[in-house]
């Protein structure tokens, strides 16, 4: 296994304090999975104190002891952080992620500090001195079969975001479950053990899943299976809302969302690979955008006396849902209120490309989103259904409106007005309620092209509001 030499060092001085340094957790997964390692996790076995562990490690770099009451030490070195930790006793002593009395024991063996784990596939060590890979509990065979398999049922539900869990990583690798642990799951969320999460904690393994996920779809997929989307009714209510075959051959609304969650994922590889790499809170905004567009399906679908099936309004009565979901997952204000237009706008590019919209209605639609990622949203709808158009690939009515959006140079932000207050009181108005009145017929004139430069509507003010 490939590691930092820093890592190799302290594992070879340890080894003369008659210690031995394991890699645990994700980087070993990561390792067979062939993926990038970002974090490397050290669990130090035949020391006696942490106190000794801090005193090795102050030898080579600095050492943040803000985890040392849990066991944990960060080591930095030129410029990265590593966990070193000694193994762990915990026992369940109350409520909640925090409710566990945990004690450092250097003289445990790796098997049993493992049984504490989560998942097999997260209980592969690799031990830095003698070059081997430990496995107790069989994770390489699991990561080869592509299975989900609890470690320990008694300790596995003493934290019940261990059901979360399971559902990112089945995304994010495309595992399914092992039968026992998809009944114990089951179990967890059937009896409400998962009512005592915190949204902040929930909200983390949702992002995983989310991000890190080329088929987001298979996680919700089985928070559908397991029963958690009890805790998500906007979204459990879209399963079996039925849809205009014409439209949405590939199925009911819960269908066509799991397929668009699934193309966003793709768009954002998609901008990754063409150099355009997006922050982390703009691809959520997409991601979640795209997860909510159809909330208000639910409440809206009906079925005319022919038989067409309607979702008249949908976009609009799925705001509200929107804005309920998310603030369940968390309480970032800002970031909720930005993913509202995207929801309340969806079929916008549609609609304005069949009526061959004009200026004003695309400078309108500025006004009220940001069109570029309106875009991004109204693509992965489109091609989230299995459509004939959609099958191609080719979103016309979304290279159109942003073609149109770029030349009218409002595809990222509004029209500029073309006058301010100084420009009113440069004219000999003195400010009043009356200046706004005024901008407002200006702005109202630019949009349909009616005034174009500064200087006509200044004269249109001049000659509207002061007359000679």
């Amino acid at each position: 296994m490939k590691l930092p030499e820093i890592l190799r060092n302290i594992s070879h001085t340890l080894t003369g304090h008659h210690a031995r340094a394991i890699i645990v957790g994700g980087s070993v997964r990561d390792h067979f999975l062939e993926l990038p390692i970002k974090d490397y996790d050290i669990e130090v076995y035949g020391l006696s104190s942490m106190e000794s562990l801090e005193e090795i490690l102050s030898a080579f770099g600095s050492v943040n002891l803000v985890g040392k009451s849990f066991g944990v030490l960060k080591f930095s070195y030129e410029g990265e952080e590593y966990d070193f930790s000694l193994p762990r006793r915990e026992q369940k002593v109350g409520e909640g992620h925090r409710g566990f009395d945990v004690r450092v024991d250097g003289s445990m063996s790796f098997e049993e500090a493992s049984r504490r784990r989560d998942f097999t596939i997260n209980a592969i060590g690799y031990e830095i001195e003698a070059d081997r890979f430990l496995d107790p509990f069989c994770g390489r065979e699991d990561i080869r079969q592509g299975v989900i398999r609890h470690i320990d049922e008694r300790t596995f539900v003493e934290d019940p975001l261990r059901v979360y869990r399971a559902v990112q990583f089945g995304g994010r690798f495309g595992y399914r479950l092992a039968e026992s642990t998809k009944m114990l799951c089951q179990e967890m969320v059937a009896s409400g053990m998962l009512e005592s999460l915190p949204k902040e904690r929930i909200y983390v393994e949702w992002k995983k899943l989310l991000l890190k996920s080329r088929k987001p779809s298979i996680g919700f997929e089985m928070m559908k299976e397991l029963g958690v989307l009890r805790y998500f009714p906007e979204l459990e209510a879209l399963i079996g809302i039925a849809q205009d075959p014409k439209y949405h051959p590939e199925g009911d609304v819960w269908v066509h969302t799991m397929m668009c969650v699934d193309a966003m994922a793709e768009e954002i590889v998609g901008s990754r690979e063409q150099g355009a790499e997006m922050e982390e809170s703009q691809k959520l905004k997409y991601l979640f955008a795209i997860l909510c567009h159809d909330l208000g399906k639910a409440a809206t679908t009906t079925f005319d006396d022919d038989g067409r099936i309607r979702a008249i309004g949908h976009e609009e009565a799925g705001v509200e849902l929107t804005r309920t979901m998310m603030y369940r997952l968390t309480n970032a204000h800002d970031f909720i209120e930005s993913i509202l237009p995207l929801v309340a706008h969806h079929l916008k590019p549609s609609q304005l490309y069949k009526a061959n919209a004009g200026n004003k209605a695309i400078r309108k639609l500025a006004l009220k989103v940001n069109i570029e990622e309106l875009v991004m949203v109204a693509r992965a709808d489109f091609l989230g259904r299995t459509t004939p158009e959609a099958l191609s690939g080719e979103y016309i009515a979304g290279e159109w409106l942003l073609e149109r959006a770029r030349e009218l140079k409002v595809e990222c932000r509004p029209m500029e007005n073309l006058l301010q207050g100084r420009d009113l009181i440069a004219l000999g108005l003195k400010p009043s309620a009356k200046f706004g009145e005024i901008l407002d017929e200006v702005y109202e004139l630019q949009l349909s092209d009616r005034l174009t430069t500064k200087d006509e509507a200044m004269a249109y003010v001049e000659k509207r509001f002061i007359g000679h």
